[in-house]
């Protein structure tokens, strides 16, 4: 059931959108950094479907943690590295994680943790949606079979990479340059960070299914692929391929 908060996200949706990696993504201004009350604060985009809607893959209750809580804390905590350092206002994540090099020593683990946290999550909402799974089609299905072989072929390499992510971290599908990879990052790092495109990521930090799995996380793996959206992901290809 959708409660009168989530309902509210949802109807938010509509009124505003960001741009990452050159994609639109229809949830809020929290990406580059917008709020009423200050216009370079990085804010908490809200889920784009209600928490259950990914049922019965990923369940409501780690969904409304992993999102309020674990992403939320990514937020407040960048918010806290930038105001420690004035000359990365106004910048947008995307920026900051380009060049972490750029950014003041003394925040930049900080910027790298809280920001590939913030980055990460934003996409990773997106990259999942009700009714999703499948396979894709299109330039982005010819691109995966010539890259991997095949669909299954793809499906299994991600999912031996993101199996084997030891502790916590992401596997990803990326763009290198025109090649299609399958990349692992340890804890909340990014792929940009790398020169790469993100364009599909599990994350595996065990906030993300342990309510749900516990320790079985190839269990976890399986039952996400029944959740991706692929149409997202073949927008993010078209846009950089």
């Amino acid at each position: 059931m959708i409660t009168r908060r989530q309902a509210l996200k949802i109807t938010t949706l509509g009124a505003t959108a960001c741009v990452v990696g050159g994609a639109k993504i229809a949830f809020g201004q929290g990406i580059s950094g917008s709020s009423v009350h200050d216009p370079n604060a990085f804010t908490l985009p809200p889920l784009p479907y209600p928490f259950d809607a990914l049922e019965p893959y990923i369940d409501a209750k780690t969904m409304e943690i992993h999102h309020d809580k674990h992403h939320g804390t990514y937020v407040t905590n960048l918010n806290k590295a930038v105001a420690e350092a004035p000359e990365l206002k106004g910048k947008s994540v995307q920026e900051l994680l380009k060049d972490l090099n750029a950014v003041p020593e003394k925040v930049r683990t900080a910027v790298r943790n809280s920001g590939g946290g913030h980055f990460n999550h934003s996409l990773f909402w997106q990259m999942m949606k009700k009714g999703g799974g499948g396979e894709p089609s299109g330039e982005l299905a010819k691109a995966i079979d010539k890259a991997f072989g095949s669909f299954s072929g793809f499906k299994e390499k991600l999912s031996d990479t993101a199996t084997k992510v030891f502790g916590s971290g992401w596997g990803w599908l990326v763009l290198d340059g025109k090649d299609l990879k399958i990349q692992p990052t340890p804890n909340q790092d990014s792929p940009i960070s790398q020169g790469m495109k993100p364009l599909l990521g599990i994350d595996v930090w065990e906030h993300a299914y342990y309510l749900k799995y516990q320790n079985k996380r190839a269990d976890y793996i399986k039952a996400w692929f029944n959740v991706i959206n692929w149409d997202f992901v073949a927008e993010q290809h078209a846009k950089g391929a």
